[in-house]
């Protein structure tokens, strides 16, 4: 046994101790040279950083052991690795929220553009057809335009009521053209707009043309108010989402994630990626707005098929002039019938003397240039493109967001300043305590699994009240928009509102193509009659025609009626100018 001992005591300095333990590396380190440089680098006073370690029992959030920071440093990296938790949030949401009020913008400018392209189409028609017995009444085709962008864009009233309302204003102007050897009383006029608007079909003066425009164009407003206000609705949500509160106990992990590597030293020491995770996790898994975002992308991606398919808006806005010019085409050639219904119904007005009568206005050159104008000028309008590019580019973007709620913490965690690149998942890293490996299991997004997160206490009860608003706001954008693709209008509820106002209750087959058979609608209940309508001061009889008086809070202040002499004039004379269907 003696002739051992030399020989251990030579072998015993060459045999490891025992290897450092968690925190060892500030027993080995105990310079804050890194530390001092790093904060300067940011602004902090290196009056307040020791050089060297000093006890930690004055820290809060960081573990209590040696510790380059004091608690002014501790308070200030508090505040600071909050900021950066948040800024990485936002910036990587910005695309999202880019995105959606990109397209918002796009598609509105698109849709108002159509507006004012058909209005341009049908005032360019009507003047080379009809001259100057349009441009007498232009306001009438004027205040349809107003109204239609009103509900586009204000919501204003209901596209039944709209279109009913100029085709009755339309009649009696028209009825006196093809008449001018009588005199229409109000009561008279009052009668025959009554009678167009039975339910049971007998005085169709119009034709079907205006069940057509208005099946077609109300599908087409209603689909893309709906549209771009889930557009609006969705990058209003996700901007205030994006802006995460943070709770005091997510405050505490993330400083323990990325503000106590400088305060023990190694701020070259990264945080595990494990960690960052189930920091991340804890954070953001009440804040987010899965599942109802799925949801909210495939109802936006559903309605906007539509638009470009059976709801098209743009043949919808070309159609308008085309439409109505069909429906004066159904009167000029179809007028002893509808004269001989008015008569009976509502009696035979008085003649008017053979000496008061005008001469019929002399025959205009006519042409019928709207219908190739309209596809040579297939809008490339204010959006720069067509409504097929549109929803081709809004396909496209989306794709790539829609696990954006989902895969948000993997993207935080992406970053340099939060974890360890995935490639050095085996090196050692921060683990909160030391270096090292980092042995909890990284748990998922379920309000379940977050129960179970090591790192941070997770309410159970669930997303906190605005998180749970802005789903609710989420929600109802989607169930609008899948309302509008079966034509339905969830904004548009009166009471006396029948079920094919503004799409209300009904579905619309696709008729609206040129040379469909027409589909007749399901019956709907009969209107109450309305009462007559009263003239303004100065307002004359004949030609001046009565009005239903659609009340103050309906009629928003517009007034399209024309208060202008009776015209004698024969009307079959200016239609037949508009040549062959």
């Amino acid at each position: 046994m003696s002739a051992l001992r030399p020989l251990l005591l030579l072998l015993l300095p060459l045999c490891p101790g025992p290897g450092p333990g968690p925190g060892s590396e500030a027993k080995v380190t105990r310079s804050c040279a890194e530390t001092r440089q790093v904060l300067g680098a940011r602004g902090y006073s290196l009056n307040l950083i020791p050089p060297a370690l000093i006890s930690g029992e004055h820290l809060q959030f960081c573990p209590q052991e040696y510790t380059c920071c004091s608690s002014d440093t501790e308070q200030k990296l508090i505040r600071e690795t909050e900021a950066t938790f948040r800024g990485l949030v936002e910036d990587s949401g910005s695309f999202l929220v880019h995105t959606l009020a990109t397209r918002h913008r796009k598609f509105n400018e698109f849709f108002r553009e159509m507006l004012s392209v058909s209005q341009q189409s049908l005032a360019q028609l009507f003047s080379h057809s009809y001259g100057r017995l349009y441009s007498q009444h232009a306001l009438i085709f004027n205040g349809l335009f107003s109204r239609l962008r009103d509900y586009y864009e204000k919501s204003g009233e209901g596209l039944d009521d709209t279109l009913s309302d100029f085709w009755a204003q339309l009649l009696e102007r028209a009825f006196p053209l093809l008449h001018p050897q009588y005199s229409f009383p109000p009561d008279f006029l009052l009668c025959l707009t009554r009678l167009t608007s039975t339910t049971d079909g007998s005085l169709q003066p119009f034709g079907d043309s205006p069940r057509r425009l208005r099946l077609q164009i109300t599908r087409a407003l209603v689909a893309a108010r709906a549209f771009v206000q889930g557009l609006e609705t969705g990058r209003s949500v996700v901007s205030e989402t994006l802006k995460v509160p943070v709770s005091e106990g997510c405050r505490q992990a993330l400083m323990r994630l990325i503000g106590c590597p400088l305060c023990r030293g190694v701020p070259s020491l990264m945080p595990c990626r494990g960690f960052c995770l189930n920091v991340a996790h804890g954070c953001l898994s009440s804040k987010g707005l899965e599942p109802d975002w799925g949801s909210y992308l495939d109802g936006l991606l559903l309605l906007a098929e539509k638009l470009q398919g059976p709801f098209s808006f743009e043949l919808a806005a070309e159609s308008i002039g085309l439409k109505i010019s069909e429906g004066l085409m159904y009167l000029q050639e179809n007028s002893v019938k509808v004269s001989a219904k008015a008569f009976q119904e509502c009696g035979t007005p008085h003649p008017v003397p053979a000496r008061h009568r005008r001469a019929p206005a002399p025959r205009e050159e006519a042409g019928w240039p709207w219908r190739a104008a309209a596809e040579e000028e297939r809008p490339t309008t204010a959006a720069g493109t067509n409504l097929h590019r549109l929803v081709w580019e809004l396909r496209e973007r989306l794709g790539r967001v829609r696990g954006f709620w989902a895969g948000l913490p993997l993207t935080v965690c992406g970053d340099s300043r939060m974890a360890a690149d995935i490639s050095q998942e085996a090196a050692p890293c921060w683990t909160g305590v030391g270096r090292g490996r980092y042995l909890p299991p990284v748990v998922g997004a379920s309000p379940t699994e977050q129960l179970h997160n090591p790192e941070l206490d997770v309410d159970a009860s669930g997303p906190d009240v605005p998180t749970r608003r802005r789903r609710l706001q989420l929600r109802a954008a989607t169930a609008r928009m899948r309302a509008a693709a079966l034509g339905l209008d969830l904004d548009t509820r009166d009471a006396d509102e029948d079920a094919s106002g503004s799409g209300g209750g009904q579905q619309y087959a696709d008729d609206w193509k040129a040379g469909a058979a027409p589909v007749i609608p399901p019956a709907r209940p009969p209107r109450p009659p309305r009462p007559p309508r009263r003239e303004g001061p100065g307002g004359k009889g004949g030609g001046g025609g009565a009005r239903y008086n659609q009340g103050k809070s309906r009629s928003r202040g517009t007034s399209v009626a024309l208060h202008t002499p009776p015209i004698f004039i024969l009307f079959s004379s200016a239609l037949a100018l508009l040549g062959t269907r």
